[in-house]
């Protein structure tokens, strides 16, 4: 792999920062330094600073930049357990809310969307839910957001779905023509895709169940302490937050506010507020 010079990529993260506001600066270094050595080999460059002004003059040349400098690995029902857990631990409690609004931070191209829908119908749950499925890439999200997938994709589908909980035929929910697979209408039509920055955008909705999974590993331990803090002030109170496999709150500065309500699976409970009773006199 091409070595990356660590001026070269402050200075190139820096100036996509001040340009086009896309903030890459307390990404995990390892991974950053692979994608970005991708992103040379690819343009033909020998280092960042002959790439960067292409990058700052051409927002055509960012766009096609973007996807490499972001996290695009999805799977559907990735980690079973983990959907089998939200659906025997969490949707109970769900289930006691008139409406829900959950929020999948990171979506990518929309498989962890799709399979949360399946569930969540199966449940009874959809239709009183508002699904935020959002994202940095916009070409993920535009992916996402028409629900067609190559039929390769679905490979895992069935054995991942019947191993989550899933109790009906999983070809039931899309359909196959052309070596593509449609998923319904009625699974996307409560979902709200949107662009959103983890690392500079604010709190836009009261949530009862956040998924990030699998895209805090690419980040630094001071950038997933600000995610976090970002998660804990969306949740409602009492409510779910659940990440991915290899991430942990444990060690986070927003641990204190949580209770595991799944340590296997990583999904966390918000504490409730903490009462402040009045001494008389």
């Amino acid at each position: 792999m091409m070595e990356i010079d660590s001026v070269e990529r402050h200075l190139f993260l820096e100036g996509i920062f001040l340009r086009y506001g896309y903030d890459f600066r307390q990404y995990a270094e390892a991974s950053l330094n692979r994608r970005l050595a991708g992103l040379l080999g690819h343009y033909q460059k020998k280092n960042l600073l002959e790439l960067l002004p292409m990058v700052l003059s051409s927002p055509g040349v960012f766009k096609e930049v973007l996807p490499t400098l972001t996290v695009g690995t999805s799977e559907f029902f990735r980690d079973p357990m983990f959907f089998k857990s939200l659906k025997e631990l969490i949707f109970p409690v769900l289930e006691t809310y008139p409406s829900l609004n959950i929020w999948v931070a990171g979506c990518s191209t929309g498989e962890e969307v799709m399979s949360l829908a399946v569930l969540l119908k199966e449940a009874g749950l959809l239709r009183r839910s508002t699904i935020y499925a959002t994202d940095i890439n916009p070409l993920s999200l535009k992916q996402a957001r028409e629900g067609i997938y190559d039929v390769n994709e679905l490979k895992h589908f069935a054995r991942n779905y019947t191993q989550s909980g899933g109790t009906e035929t999983p070809t039931q929910y899309f359909t196959v023509e052309y070596g593509l697979a449609r998923f319904h209408q009625d699974l996307r039509e409560n979902v709200v895709f949107s662009d959103h920055n983890l690392v500079t955008d604010s709190v836009f909705c009261e949530a009862h169940l956040i998924l990030c999974r699998n895209v805090l590993i690419y980040f630094s331990r001071d950038l997933q302490n600000r995610v976090f803090d970002l998660f804990t002030k969306s949740l409602a109170s009492r409510c779910f937050l659940g990440i991915g496999s290899k991430e942990s709150l444990r060690f986070s500065d927003a641990f204190a506010n949580y209770e595991e309500a799944s340590a296997r699976q990583n999904i966390y409970r918000l504490r409730a507020p903490a009462v402040v009773t009045r001494r008389g006199p």
